[in-house]
């Protein structure tokens, strides 16, 4: 069965839930003026066409000079859709390694359905994994704007009828769909590579770690441990925030159903690159008023389902700035409070590591991206009438991929799910709420990645332990051993701070501590990412330390209360004494080279320019 042809649901649909339908009106109703914006100018580009009828023969040469000889003779009589490429490839991340030959199955495919293709420009792409704990962390946040201005260069040629966007990974995927929503007129598909096949159990993995941070194993055993988790070509296979952007993608249409965690080198893989560069060929060749474009596909109905499916498979907290600041990209806005809305109501579903024990392969044999959206479309917790890559209906992508004699196709998925440790449908849930929630007192505004945390830790009481920075809390388990109570509050670590750092080194430490009967929090303005673990933290809170935020009065020995059930981050001194006092400034010592060294002076710009977290901590949606 092939999705293009499922025209009518095979599974029942009921009407929509009406927390699922308030959301999305109230975000309708606020984004009408900059929604409306945004379709003017994607609706003139479309009719305005690719430059190439009307383009000077020097422009029209230097676009297509090292083209082969066919090519340029079918670019020359403008009738062929020619597909722009941005790719992220790079070897250092092995998600982003497969993409390496991806440009000559594009081309080839293109031209077997009488197209061209061109790859129109490179992207960055940093591997989170490697700057973890250094100073190039302070790259990485702002690395997603980066991304989204090179796409922007490359597809700025305007000689492209479609975009394919190939990119994996945390800041790469929201950047490349922030730099194609300026050209969403064009259509435009996302290819993924696909996840490393499992290597050493995630638990396992974890146990090393710990034991590593005890000291009770060497490096040696540390490395050995590692290497085997992270062995090969493809994503990592724990559910951050690499695998997030994958689930998103699908989610909203923008891969071909059942795509992203197929793994990389086989022919299924090869099979769906083919395929979607046919796809997008084929948009570009409808008429104008029924072409399905980027802008058509990201709708508010759409970023509603992304939300949707981060709750239900509690993605990466990165997202709760992502999805806001992809979403400003196209005229919608959206706030952590929608977050919060739906996350009442939309059930936890899966159980991959962090949040469990097994990876995005098992979350796949399953019953995978397939089994979820059919579970939440027949409880009302989908939008169903959304334009995808597939045609119109979300419920094309209750299917699965497979070679049908070597060829590509689709077929219904098994009724109930493979591995009910894993994966679960929405009458037996894992949790009945979200695994995301967003917390608020007088500390400020906050996230929690509730699904990663046991019930009996997500609500701790401590006295707080002030640091401004990551390494000064690492120096204190040295020196001090931190065997007490304590909620760690690491402020200073904002996006005009330092460009809001991921501080997973503070995972091992404090997840030791939890495990000796110890209550320990974390409250940061920083971030933890996907990876966000079993220790209860409070993140990206907003406004951040140094814009003057709460967090800049709180004091070491100050009772603080993190309540993940009730949704509230306080500190329990009076107001009038809290408010009464003055902001603390940074550590000099912490502070001192923080704009300077590993191309951080390169980034002063977006420091100064950055908006707060909760409005997508970027510097182009800043007001």
């Amino acid at each position: 069965m092939h999705p293009v042809s499922q025209n009518e649901a095979s599974f029942t649909i009921p009407a929509l839930h009406s927390v699922v339908a308030r959301v999305t009106a109230n975000i309708a109703e606020r984004s009408v003026d900059s929604r409306g914006r945004y379709t003017q100018t994607t609706d003139a580009a479309a009719r305005a066409g690719t430059q190439r009828k009307g383009m000077g023969c020097a422009n029209m040469a230097h676009a297509f000079a090292a083209m082969p000889t066919n090519d340029k003779f079918q670019l020359h009589q403008a009738v062929a859709p020619n597909v722009g490429i941005i790719t992220a490839y790079n070897d250092m991340l092995s998600a982003h390694q497969p993409y390496e030959h991806a440009p000559e199955v594009i081309r080839d495919a293109a031209r077997l359905v009488g197209a061209t293709a061109q790859v129109a420009g490179g992207t960055p792409a940093m591997c989170d994994g490697v700057t973890q704990g250094t100073d190039s962390m302070d790259l990485s946040l702002f690395s997603r704007d980066v991304i989204a201005m090179a796409t922007a260069v490359g597809l700025s040629h305007n000689v492209f009828d479609a975009a394919l966007c190939l990119g994996v990974c945390d800041k790469i995927v929201p950047g490349l769909f922030i730099g194609a929503a300026q050209f969403g007129h064009l259509p435009t598909a996302f290819v993924p590579a696909g996840p490393m096949t499992s290597g050493l159990p995630n638990e396992e993995k974890a146990k090393i770690r710990q034991q590593y941070a005890q000291g009770l194993v060497g490096r040696d055993a540390l490395l050995k441990a590692e290497d085997a988790a992270y062995h090969g070509a493809g994503t990592c296979t724990f559910y951050g925030t690499a695998n997030s952007n994958q689930m998103l993608m699908e989610i909203m249409g923008l891969h071909l159903p059942g795509s992203s965690f197929v793994n990389p080198g086989t022919d299924l893989r090869r099979a769906l690159t083919v395929e979607t560069t046919a796809r997008v060929v084929a948009m570009a060749n409808t008429p104008l008023a029924e072409r399905i474009t980027l802008a058509r596909i990201a709708s508010v109905k759409t970023m509603v389902n992304a939300v949707i499916g981060l709750l239900a498979t509690g993605g990466s907290t990165n997202h709760t700035m992502h999805l806001i600041a992809m979403a400003r990209a196209t005229g919608i806005r959206m706030t952590w409070d929608d977050f919060s809305d739906l996350a009442a109501v939309v059930p936890s579903l899966t159980k991959i590591y962090p949040n469990g024990t097994a990876d995005v392969n098992h979350f796949h044999a399953a019953g995978g991206m397939g089994f979820l959206m059919r579970e939440l479309l027949s409880h009302g917790l989908l939008h169903n009438d959304v334009d995808t890559l597939v045609g119109h209906g979300l419920h094309r992508y209750a299917s699965e991929p497979w070679l049908d004699n070597g060829q590509l196709a689709w077929r219904d998925l098994p009724s109930a799910s493979a591995d009910t440790a894993v994966l679960r449908g929405v009458a037996d849930p894992f949790a009945p709420d979200g695994g995301l929630k967003v917390l608020h007192g007088n500390l400020g505004r906050a996230v929690i990645k509730t699904s990663a945390v046991k019930p009996a830790h997500r609500v701790v009481r401590a006295p707080a332990v002030v640091v401004s920075s990551q390494k000064e809390l690492l120096d204190l388990f040295e020196t001090d051993g931190m065997a007490r109570d304590f909620v760690a509050v690491v402020r200073f670590q904002g996006p005009q701070a330092n460009g809001m750092p991921e501080l997973h080194k503070l995972t091992p430490g404090l997840g030791i501590l939890q495990d000796k009967g110890f209550q320990v929090a974390l409250v940061t303005d920083g971030r933890m990412s996907g990876a966000s673990g079993k220790v209860p933290a409070a993140i990206h809170v907003s406004p951040e330390a140094l814009s003057g935020g709460p967090l800049a009065r709180i004091q070491t020995g100050d009772m603080v209360e993190l309540d993940g059930n009730n949704g509230t981050l306080r500190v329990l001194v009076e107001d009038a004494t809290f408010n009464a006092r003055p902001n603390a400034v940074p550590d000099p010592d912490a502070w001192e080279n923080n704009g300077h060294g590993s191309g951080r002076e390169l980034f002063s710009l977006f420091r100064r320019n950055v908006g707060n977290a909760e409005d997508g901590a970027s510097p182009f949606f800043a007001d």
